[in-house]
C-alpha cells in the first residue's frame, strides 16, 4: 500500500492513500485514537489562533483535538455541531454540507443551549482537515445563524488547493493524489 508521511512538530504518521473516486486519491488521516498526535498538534494550533471565546467544531473527528485545544487555550466549553437531529434539541439550528469524506449530504446541527452559548461570542472554527472547506462553510454558517462572529477558522491539516487559502489557519499541508 502507497503511504504518504506527515510530519507535525516532533511526530511522524504514515497514513495510507486511498481512492475516494477514479481520478483523485487521499492520504486518509484519522485522528480518532491518537493520543499522541493530538497532544501535540494542540498546543501548536492553539498558538497560531487568535484570542476567541468558544471553539466550534463538526462531530466527529474533530472533537478529541478540540477538547486538547479548549484545555490548551484555557476553556471551559466547547460546542459540537452534531450531524443529526438528536431528540433533546430544541429549536436545532441546521446546516447542510457535502464533505469531500463522505461524498454525500450532511446536516450540522446545533442545540438551543449551544445556541445561546455562542450568541454575541468570538468564535473559532475548527477542523482535523481542511480539503474543500464545505464542513467549514456550514460551520460558518450556523455560528452567524447562532449570532456568533467567526474571528478564525483553524485546521490540523488544509488539504490540497485549501492550503493556498489566506483565511485558514492549519499546522501543515496535505496533499491531494490524482489517479
Amino acid at each position: 500500500m502507497n503511504t504518504y508521511t506527515l510530519k507535525i512538530g516532533e511526530i511522524s504518521r504514515q497514513l495510507p492513500i486511498i481512492p475516494i473516486s477514479d481520478k483523485l486519491s487521499i492520504a486518509s488521516f484519522v485522528i480518532l485514537g491518537d493520543t499522541e498526535l493530538v497532544m501535540v498538534s494542540a498546543p501548536l494550533l492553539a498558538k497560531k489562533i487568535p484570542p476567541v471565546d468558544v471553539i466550534v467544531t463538526a462531530e466527529a473527528k474533530g472533537i478529541p483535538f478540540v477538547y486538547e485545544l479548549s484545555k490548551q487555550l484555557e476553556m471551559k466549553r466547547y460546542v459540537v455541531a452534531r450531524k443529526t437531529i438528536k431528540p433533546y434539541m430544541e429549536q436545532p439550528l441546521v446546516s447542510e454540507v457535502v464533505s469531500i469524506t463522505t461524498q454525500k449530504k450532511q446536516q450540522l446541527c446545533l442545540d438551543q443551549a449551544d445556541v445561546d452559548f455562542i450568541k454575541g461570542k468570538s468564535v473559532a472554527i475548527v477542523d482535523d482537515v481542511i480539503s474543500t472547506g464545505e464542513s467549514l462553510r456550514g460551520l460558518e454558517e450556523l455560528v452567524t445563524k447562532a449570532g456568533g462572529n467567526v474571528v478564525a477558522k483553524a485546521a490540523i491539516l488544509a488539504e490540497g488547493d485549501a492550503a493556498e487559502r489566506d483565511d485558514i489557519i492549519f499546522l501543515e499541508k496535505l496533499p491531494l493524489f490524482f489517479n
